[in-house]
């Protein structure tokens, strides 16, 4: 319902923007009165928007479809009249759409597989791990099922589940997702599995663990540490991942510690591999700056991909599989979703 109303709005003020402009054909007139209209769109996200997500799906529907409509009709109002111009707002309306064109269509779905190599000298053998964050979805559709295909065709010794699985508010849709979820993990080869563990993401609802029911992956809810060999997992609770001040004692095995969000790796965690999902790498980034936003408290540096922290630790943020959903708009740019594969091996 927001949507039309926003959409309706919006086509409104397109009107008024063309009208306005037809009357007065001049560059400068359509400059203003695009200026205005983009000040309409802020005050149509703070109205409508609700929250941050809500304010940007506005925006979004205000740049990439009303935008490219009163740069196109501007440029043919302003054609005869003013032809530089008008080069000029049709450039700018091309651009918009390809970058549409990418954020919606293409890099949603462009899984990015990335090899990261550590060394250890407490690990005896080589091994490989991987990092499964932010599948984050409200559809079970062929781009899940072939990332979690993936993650079993590379056959790695250990697979951690960095949370954020399943964003549903329905009980009962999401109780069909979890079902769909766990035949698409069995389906997969990913069941049965000792060397894997899951923790809790924030889009998580309280039943998440039924994803897992029967599928040999242990989960956690609250922060535990198991250990095998020259190997120690400490999977951290929802709360700890965002705990800056978490203390995280060291280990003679080699330690990972496994949470949602990166904010973990800000207190006194001395695991030698640090894990975690949550930031989507901020989903949308742009040359020069960066991730817009990471809802995170670590350095936006640290927000996607490896970081070499003091103490000889390492801490990795994957971008995710998926993407933020219900109100925010379903975008990536330049950060396409990934799947992380952490090659450890003994050494220095």
């Amino acid at each position: 319902m927001i949507d039309i109303v926003v959409n309706a709005s919006l086509l409104a003020a397109d009107v008024a923007i063309l009208f306005l402009l037809r009357r007065r054909p001049k560059p400068e007139v359509f400059a203003g009165l695009f200026a205005a209209g983009g000040i309409a769109s802020l005050f149509l996200a703070f109205i409508f928007g609700g929250d941050s997500f809500g304010m940007m799906r506005v925006l979004a529907w205000a740049i990439f479809v009303h935008g490219v409509v009163v740069l196109a009709g501007g440029a043919i109002i302003l054609w005869k009249p003013h032809r530089k111009p008008a080069i000029a707002a049709l450039a700018i309306a091309l651009v918009t759409v390809l970058v549409g064109a990418d954020a919606f269509f293409v890099e949603p779905h462009w899984l990015e597989v990335t090899r990261v190599k550590i060394s250890s000298p407490k690990v005896s053998r080589r091994f490989t791990i991987a990092v499964v964050a932010d599948l984050q979805t409200d559809v079970i559709g062929d781009y899940e099922r072939q990332a979690l295909e993936r993650v079993a065709h590379e056959k790695p010794d250990l697979i951690l589940f960095a949370g954020d699985y399943i964003q549903e508010h329905d009980p009962q849709r999401r109780k069909e997702l979890m079902r769909e979820l766990r035949d698409a993990l069995r389906a997969a080869g990913l069941t049965g599995l000792k060397a894997a563990m899951a923790v809790e993401g924030n889009c998580d609802s309280d039943d998440w663990p039924a994803i897992f029911e029967k599928t040999g992956i242990a989960w956690t809810k609250e922060t535990r540490t198991v250990s095998e060999g020259d190997l120690q997992i400490t999977g951290l609770s929802l709360a700890d991942s965002f705990n800056t001040r978490l203390a995280v004692p060291e280990s003679e095995r080699f330690h990972i510690a496994l949470g949602h969000a990166p904010d973990f790796a800000l207190g006194d965690v001395k695991a030698d591999l640090l894990i975690a999902g949550h930031t989507h790498g901020g989903q949308v980034r742009l040359p020069g700056i960066g991730p817009l936003i990471t809802l995170s408290s670590v350095p936006r540096s640290w927000a996607a991909g490896m970081t070499e922290l003091t103490g000889g630790r390492t801490l990795i943020v994957s971008r995710g599989i998926g993407m933020e959903r219900g109100r925010a708009p379903r975008l990536r740019f330049l950060c396409r979703p990934q799947l992380v594969f952490v090659d450890v091996a003994p050494g220095q």
